[in-house]
């Protein structure tokens, strides 16, 4: 990994001027990201259903799955710079593709396709590069706080991309701004991280396994259940909320996605420091049940309003549960090979959003939205009790030790305080 995210004893402070910069990247990259949750609408302007958006968005998180085989290593090998810039270039040539895109055929597919290549990789490379900037038992916190910025950025593309649609009537136009929007603030995002990892020394690993070799050695394989419920629930809110919105008459998706974002902003400050009180397993067991109740919520709704409350529910579970599964999921992995345990444990969670959004798409088609909803909740109820009764004996390396003196350990583990070098997260 790149030598300038090698963390110093635990005592330095995380909250840096790097921390800033990264921060107000991911600001506009997620605003950016949020403003193509309209994509759905688009594919439907073009003449699809939503079976064909689901397929559509598949087909691009498939190309970026099979892209994560590389991108670990690469980040490993050539740095966290090269593969960041090389990743912003990617993403404009596929934001620039869907912008001139005119009907259904392969060049939508081609834009997805690169659009998600790039998107996933700079996450990935901003993700890999901020859990350097923290000692090994403050990972989870930097992680949150960190993806708060994503949270604010929620806020101002669902309110961008509604503004757009009020103003702007149904036509080429509209998108053409819509996602040319998106490509200039990728554009921008390019910039700060080309100032944030300015002299920036990169080591290589004297050795690179295969890549599903450190799958099978280190990722932790709890950790996939959650990831693959985190995938259904984005297949919900991020791909067929807008048509869901769309279907009941309302005006946009701003209301929602601004109170899911105000909730786990303000869940990520509030609850930075819960890992180390009651542990990760215990704050997943919380999200995912967020996650279910909001999916429930939803099926109340009948205007605009009513959104608050699922937008709370699903806010909540995402602010407990992406910093866990990653602290989790790439922390397992050696420092050597952290870009590749970040690469595999963001590709899980895509891989259940690509599994899930052409079958949700299909119920869609089929039965309507209220039955989609009924059948992720009940899904994400019975992964909860699931993922709660395997874990619900292990003692997480993240508590602090006095707690660790009054959980029960794992079976077969002796308890132990954790150690500023022990990386292992589960």
């Amino acid at each position: 990994m790149t030598s300038s995210t090698m963390v110093s004893p635990d005592e330095e402070p995380i909250y840096t001027r790097k921390f800033w910069l990264a921060f107000l990247a991911n600001v506009m990259l997620v605003t950016a990201n949020t403003l193509t949750f309209r994509f759905a609408e688009f594919v439907k302007f073009l003449g699809g259903t939503e079976e064909t958006t689901g397929f559509i968005v598949s087909v691009g998180l498939i190309g970026s799955l099979f892209w994560r085989a590389f991108l670990g290593p690469a980040l490993d090998n050539f740095g966290i710079r090269r593969v960041w810039l090389l990743s912003t270039l990617v993403y404009m040539l596929g934001c620039f593709t869907i912008l001139t895109t005119g009907e259904i055929g392969i060049q939508i597919y081609v834009g997805r396709i690169l659009f998600a290549l790039g998107l996933a990789s700079m996450f990935a490379s901003s993700v890999a590069h901020i859990q350097g900037q923290a000692p090994p038992n403050r990972r989870t916190e930097i992680i949150g706080t960190f993806g708060a910025s994503g949270f604010l950025g929620m806020i101002c593309g669902s309110q961008l991309g509604d503004f757009i649609f009020q103003v702007f009537p149904q036509s080429n136009l509209l998108y053409r701004i819509l996602f040319g929007l998106t490509l200039a603030l990728g554009a921008t995002h390019a910039m700060v991280a080309a100032l944030l990892t300015q002299g920036d020394r990169h080591d290589r690993p004297s050795e690179s396994p295969p890549v599903y070799k450190l799958l099978v050695r280190y990722f932790p394989p709890k950790v996939f259940i959650v990831t693959a419920m985190m995938g259904l629930g984005f297949s919900v809110t991020m791909i067929f909320l807008t048509r869901y919105a769309t279907e009941l008459g309302l005006s946009g998706i701003r209301t929602f996605f601004t109170s899911y974002a105000i909730t786990a902003f303000s869940m990520r400050i509030v609850a930075r420091n819960w890992s180390r009180a009651v542990g990760r397993h215990q704050l997943i067991v919380y999200g995912l049940a967020g996650h279910a109740l909001g999916q429930v919520a939803l099926t109340f709704v009948t205007s605009e309003w009513h959104l608050i409350l699922p937008a709370i529910c699903c806010g909540f579970g995402h602010a407990l549960l992406f910093p866990c599964v990653v602290s989790l999921g790439a922390g397992s992995f050696p420092i050597q090979y952290r870009g590749t345990g970040t690469t595999i444990t963001l590709a899980a969670v895509d891989l259940g959003t690509t599994l899930t959004a052409p079958l949700l798409g299909w119920v869609i088609d089929t039965s309507g939205f209220h039955a989609m909803l009924f059948t992720v909740s009940g899904v994400l109820a019975c992964s909860t009790v699931f993922y709660a009764f395997l874990t619900w004996q292990i003692v997480d390396d993240d508590v602090s030790p006095a707690e660790h003196r009054i959980r029960r350990p794992e079976p077969g583990k002796a308890v132990v305080a954790p150690v500023a070098g022990n990386s292992n997260g589960a």
